[in-house]
């Protein structure tokens, strides 16, 4: 399959290193700033270009991985070049008719991962959300998506809106209680290393566990007293208000008599 892709951040780094491994023939890298198209076109042999002008216009797809705010503008200008080439976007919360009446044949590729330029990660068994608009399109897509990854699921844009917002709170808020640990670790000058082991097996339980079952600590007990002053040890009033927006939250979760939680593995 000829590909042409518009973009060079994290995501569109590993989906074109997946890409290649899997002998996907990427024809040339797009990117506004031309030393970062000509440094993935370097990792993955390929032309490269910073003028949308320029961009090939015999692709079979065109995987447009930007931004959320920049895929509209970039779509419209694209699809006045493509003839009979599918586009894609590869965001979560962007839906898919952002492409309706500017192409004929169009869809999402969304894998649903954490991405760093520079860490590279094994894509087979990232999830990839797809949705097209039309079977034969859906068809190009899945080829894509099942060259480089194992899991391959179809999602329209509402349920692929949910999904991401429920990755933002999984990935995201998550890593970011990592930075306020290590942010109380280092008023201490204590090593954050100490801690992987305890982040290595919170998330190793939700393998054979729900999270709601997994869940432990003060908050479970609602130990005030504990609570409190953990509180005071903070210095920040943002980071005391996230304390206590979690604190309740965890023990609303925990007292409640929601069943709908994932079953156990055996």
């Amino acid at each position: 399959m000829n590909i042409v892709l518009i973009g060079s951040g994290n995501l569109a780094t590993q989906l074109s290193l997946a890409m290649k491994d899997a002998g996907q023939h990427i024809l040339q890298v797009y990117s506004r700033t031309e030393e970062h198209a000509c440094e993935l076109a370097e990792k993955i042999g390929c032309r490269y270009t910073a003028d949308v002008d320029e961009i090939d216009k015999n692709a079979d797809i065109y995987v447009i991985s930007v931004k959320d705010d920049a895929i509209s503008e970039l779509a419209e200008r694209v699809s006045k070049m493509v003839v009979k080439g599918v586009l894609v976007h590869t965001a979560g919360s962007i839906s898919m008719d952002v492409f309706k009446g500017k192409v004929q044949h169009y869809g999402v590729l969304y894998p649903m991962q954490t991405f760093s330029k520079n860490r590279q990660v094994d894509f087979r068994p990232i999830p990839c959300f797809l949705e097209a608009s039309d079977d034969v399109t859906l068809e190009t897509i899945r080829q894509l998506a099942e060259s480089v990854s194992d899991h391959v699921v179809l999602a329209d844009s509402a349920k692929r809106k949910k999904i991401h917002l429920a990755a933002v709170l999984a990935c995201n808020f998550t890593n970011h209680c990592y930075r306020l640990a290590e942010k109380v670790l280092q008023e201490e000058q204590i090593d954050f290393n100490l801690f992987l082991p305890l982040i290595d097996e919170t998330a190793k339980k939700v393998s054979v566990l729900s999270p709601k079952q997994a869940q432990t600590g003060p908050m479970v007990r609602y130990d005030v007293g504990v609570m409190n002053m953990q509180i005071d040890l903070l210095n920040d009033d943002r980071t005391k208000q996230i304390y206590r927006l979690m604190a309740d939250s965890i023990h609303e979760d925990a007292t409640s008599t929601d069943d709908t939680c994932r079953q156990p593995k055996a």
